[in-house]
C-alpha cells in the first residue's frame, strides 16, 4: 500500500481501539485531525470504530498485545502506510476475576502482566525507534494508567501491580524521551462508563466488605482529556492527568 501524503497530517496509534476508552479516544482524535491506526484483536470491532469516524481518517490493524511479533507487525504496518508516528496511546488492558489473591493462577497473573505492562513497554520501544529518527523528530506517548495506580480495589493484585508498573514506565519514558523530543504522560481514569465497568451498576465490592453501586461518568470525558494531552506542543507535557467520576469513593477513608 502506498504511503499517504504526511506533509500536513498527524498520525496516532491507539491500542484497544475496538471499544470503550479506545474507541471514544480514537474518534475524538480523528475529529481533532489525527489519522488513527486502530489496533485490537477483533477486526469487526475495529471496523465499527472506523465506520463511526470520518472516512479516510483511520486504518484498522488486528494485533494481539500478548504477542511481540504481532506488536512488531502493527508498527511495521503503520510505517508502511503513513511513514511516521506522532502519537501512541497505550490503552489496551485487561483485569482479572475479583477473587482472593491466593486463588489467582500464574497464568492469570502472566496474562495481565503481558497485556497491561509488557505490551506498553514493547509498543513504546517501537515508537521510540520511529519518533527519534523521523522528520520532524519526536512525538508523544500516552499511557492508560488507572486510579489503581494509586490505590487498589479488593482482590485486584495483578491489575494494581501492573498499573503501578505503568506509572514507573511513564516516568522512565518521559526521562529517556527528552533527548529525542519525545514526551510521555499518563491518564488515570476513574469509573468511566464502558463495558469494563458495567458490573458497577449492580454494586462493586468495597474495602469494608460490602457492595456499593458506584457513580460513573461519560467516557467522552476521557476522550476529551486524551485530545487535550495529545495536542500540547512538544515543549509541554501533561505528565499525569487524573479524570474521574466526581462522586466515586476514591478520595477519603474507605
Amino acid at each position: 500500500m502506498a504511503q499517504h501524503d504526511t506533509a500536513l497530517q498527524k498520525v496516532a496509534l491507539v491500542t484497544g481501539a475496538g471499544s470503550g476508552i479506545g474507541r471514544a479516544s480514537s474518534l475524538a482524535l480523528m475529529k481533532a485531525g489525527f489519522h488513527v491506526v486502530l489496533a485490537g484483536r477483533r477486526k469487526d470491532k475495529l471496523d465499527e470504530t472506523a465506520k463511526a469516524g470520518p472516512e479516510g481518517m483511520s486504518l484498522a490493524v488486528t494485533a494481539d498485545m500478548t504477542e511481540p511479533a504481532s506488536i512488531a507487525a502493527l508498527f511495521a504496518k503503520t510505517m508502511e502506510v503513513y511513514g511516521r508516528l506522532d502519537l501512541l496511546f497505550n490503552n489496551a488492558g485487561v483485569g482479572t476475576p475479583p477473587v482472593p489473591l491466593e486463588d489467582l493462577t500464574v497464568e492469570q497473573w502472566k496474562t495481565t502482566v503481558d497485556t497491561n505492562l509488557t505490551a506498553p513497554f514493547l509498543c513504546t520501544q517501537h515508537a521510540f525507534r520511529i519518533m527519534k529518527n523521523q522528520t520532524p523528530r519526536g512525538g508523544r506517548i500516552i499511557n492508560n494508567g488507572s486510579i489503581s495506580a494509586y490505590a487498589p480495589r479488593p482482590f485486584s493484585a495483578p491489575y494494581t501491580a501492573t498499573k503501578h508498573g505503568v506509572s514507573g514506565l511513564t516516568r522512565a519514558t518521559a526521562l529517556d524521551g527528552r533527548a529525542y523530543d519525545i514526551a510521555c504522560g499518563q491518564i488515570d481514569v476513574g469509573n468511566a462508563a464502558t463495558e469494563m465497568t458495567e458490573r458497577m451498576a449492580g454494586g462493586i465490592l468495597q474495602p469494608r466488605g460490602d457492595k456499593m453501586v458506584e457513580p460513573r461518568m461519560d467516557v467522552q470525558n476521557v476522550a476529551d482529556a486524551i485530545v487535550f494531552m495529545a495536542t500540547r506542543p512538544l515543549d509541554a507535557n501533561a505528565l499525569f492527568l487524573n479524570i474521574m467520576a466526581t462522586q466515586m469513593p476514591f478520595v477519603g477513608r474507605g
